[in-house]
């Protein structure tokens, strides 16, 4: 009997399962062997026994969870055929953030590909997403809605920068998330030609200096000491979305807030937020790339998870692709899919 996708995969309380592999992809509970994906909360979890993932993502995960955040761990090299019991895994870029990755799984010439996230503009910080064919395409969706479709990101950075050459007195304090996000931001920035002091709450220190030793280029970027927060009019200041509208924020000169957001689209949730100066950054595909990249893949079925599942499985039947919602639990789909809380301690530092 021919091997299906289902034999594959298949769906448990922990999430995405493979039965020929005995592994689990981005799991949600502690499981004796997992696979992942990218360093996102939602999707890096500690407690593994065993955890296979770039090297990157691993190093992410100590930051972020300390270095016993499992029992062992493996570095997947991208492109190198890893064979796991019955099935051949590879690991292909991604594009969500540094070190993030898509996983194929194949037996019998059926080769499954799990997106986790990604997103396919551009990123000075992480390789670009790479198409891999498949038969089985699982795919995010967390702005799989056709009125999603992200303007230049270079555009919106030449926004914040035209917004403090206009208020020169004024903090402009950035939310954005903790890994990935902000060092984007920092990056794009660089590119942009601002070569001053980009300051950082607590909460951006350890991963920014990660990205700094992976080499990514973010020139001076100082902690915040309270005492100083009211010397820094005309500065740009990166902080996790939370801190924008917290005391930690008053503190500075006639703040501008604002937030680097593909959900800034979405004028209600910027006024919901308190947000000044929306600026609509994502690091996930918008509507057209999601539907590009499944065409492109050439997967005769889609799988499609946390996000706005219906439209794209809608969409999917109108090419002639079958696909089905999953409806996986435990990932973020109310803020770029990244907690705004972090892991643990991490946004909690000052």
């Amino acid at each position: 009997m021919p091997l299906r996708a289902s034999d594959l995969l298949t769906l448990t309380r922990e999430g995405l399962y493979c039965p020929l592999g005995d592994f689990h992809v981005d799991p949600t509970w502690p499981v004796p062997r997992a696979l992942i994906t990218h360093g996102h909360a939602d999707h890096a979890r500690a407690g593994h026994a065993r955890v296979l993932a770039t090297p990157e993502t691993l190093r992410i995960m100590a930051v972020r969870y300390g270095a016993d955040f499992c029992g062992t761990r493996q570095e997947a090299a991208l492109g190198a055929p890893i064979r796991i019991g019955g099935v051949t895994v590879r690991f292909a870029p991604a594009g969500h953030v540094l070190g993030s990755a898509q996983i194929a799984i194949e037996a019998e010439g059926v080769r499954v590909v799990v997106s986790g996230d990604y997103k396919r503009a551009p990123d000075p910080t992480c390789l670009p997403f790479e198409v891999v064919p498949c038969d089985v395409f699982i795919t995010e969706a967390t702005f799989g809605l056709p009125v999603f479709r992200h303007p230049d990101t270079r555009g919106e950075v030449r926004r914040l920068l035209e917004s403090v050459r206009l208020f020169p007195e004024r903090a402009h304090i950035v939310g954005a998330y903790a890994l990935g996000k902000a060092q984007r931001v920092m990056a794009l920035l660089r590119e942009e030609g601002w070569d001053r002091p980009i300051h950082l709450h607590g909460a951006m220190e350890k991963l920014t200096e990660l990205y700094k030793r992976e080499g990514v280029p973010l020139g001076d970027t100082p902690k915040v000491a309270a005492a100083e927060r009211k010397d820094l009019a005309g500065a740009i200041v990166l902080c996790p979305p939370s801190a924008i509208q917290d005391l930690w924020s008053r503190k500075f000169p006639d703040p501008v807030t604002c937030f680097a957001s593909g959900w800034m689209r979405v004028r209600a949730r910027a006024r919901q937020k308190g947000v000044e100066l929306p600026l609509v950054i994502s690091d996930h595909s918008d509507w057209p790339d999601l539907c590009r990249t499944i065409r492109e893949t050439g997967a005769g079925e889609v799988w499609v998870t946390h996000g706005q599942e219906d439209a794209l499985v809608h969409w999917c039947g109108t090419q002639g692709i079958r696909a089905k919602p999953l409806h996986l639990l435990g990932y973020g789909d109310d803020g770029e899919a990244e907690s705004e809380a972090g892991p643990q301690a991490e946004e909690a530092a000052a």
